[in-house]
């Protein structure tokens, strides 16, 4: 019995249909991850003066817990099946490092840096992601998913460029040395957060797997419950609006998608397209916050384009090639 519940749940924890199929489904499910995490920058900038970096992180996963556990339990109470043993840690170690670790990292560095080095530097983690993969997953380094993927940092470079050059007066935040080592520790949790959950992903759905690291990373932040209690009884309706927004939509749908993505495609060319978001946020700036974009960043994301356009290139050779 034991046996045939863990291959219906391997079963599940990958969908079975046509590679056209999963392939219009994983670009599906990168799309909406790409554009809500991008809003995630914006929404962060926004509420950031109310909430302090734990505070939010704690807010952002109580929310989503409640919000995507209200569709995993009842899955998980009718299937009765959860992580055995040695089983909760990688899920330990996504839970602590990306849904904790990453997201107060990133909160406290965007206090010290501006948007563009914030994104500039973030963007180390798809590099980090494409060698782990090819070393630990044995994915391997296609000369495609190289280049594609240094032509896209180049892009993320120039909208950095844009950014920083706008923001060297005044009072805005500009680099400051903890902040760049805080968003370099972001980028390396997340890279490695990746490589750990990828071979999760084949024993559970992207919904309990995410929901697992989000109540990890939500029970490491408990610490900052004052805190945070304390924040909201000041904050402004539209602050908490805010709060409300980050934990539903670029956290508990955005990692459910990603997961999910990442079940299908490779690790490496999956984590090439989030150079696309920094492009992404400043649209949404644009739309939202009515702040135009520099020609620099105007220019930085249409590489970006290009260069993710190149990782989903196929180098030459064997046609059953990942």
């Amino acid at each position: 019995m034991a046996t045939t519940s863990r291959t219906n749940s391997e079963t599940s924890a990958t969908p079975s249909a046509s590679p056209s199929r999963i392939n219009a489904l994983g670009i599906a499910a990168v799309a909406v991850t790409v554009v809500l995490w991008a809003s995630a920058f914006v929404g962060i900038r926004a509420i950031g003066p109310t909430f302090s970096p734990g505070s939010l992180t704690l807010g952002r996963l109580a929310v989503a817990a409640v919000v995507l556990g209200a569709v995993v339990l009842p899955q998980l109470l009718k299937s009765r099946k959860l992580p055995q043993g040695r089983e909760w840690w990688p899920i330990l170690a996504y839970g602590v490092m990306w849904f904790g670790g990453y997201n107060v990292a990133l909160n406290a560095a965007e206090h010290l840096l501006d948007a563009g080095t914030s994104a500039m530097l973030i963007n180390v983690s798809p590099i980090l992601i494409a060698v782990l993969a090819g070393v630990f997953l044995k994915e391997g380094f296609p000369r495609w998913l190289i280049i594609g993927s240094l032509v896209a940092f180049c892009g993320v470079a120039l909208i950095a460029f844009g950014s920083g050059s706008g923001s060297g007066s005044g009072d805005g935040p500009t680099t400051d040395v903890a902040g760049v080592l805080l968003c370099l520790l972001a980028a390396v949790l997340a890279a490695v957060s990746v490589i750990i959950q990828k071979p999760v992903l084949r024993k559970f759905p992207a919904g309990q797997a995410t929901l697992f690291g989000i109540l990890v990373g939500a029970a490491c932040c408990l610490p900052f419950t004052g805190q945070l209690v304390s924040e909201l009884q000041s904050a402004p309706l539209p602050a908490t609006l805010g709060l409300l927004y980050l934990g539903v939509f670029p956290t508990a749908i955005a990692f459910t998608t990603w997961a999910y993505a990442l079940s299908l495609i490779d690790a490496g060319k999956l984590a090439a397209t989030t150079y696309l978001v920094p492009g992404a946020t400043i649209l949404i700036s644009w739309l939202v916050l009515s702040e135009i974009p520099t020609i620099w960043g105007l220019v930085g994301g249409v590489v970006c384009l290009v260069g993710v356009g190149l990782t989903r290139r196929r180098s030459r050779g064997p046609r059953n090639a990942a």
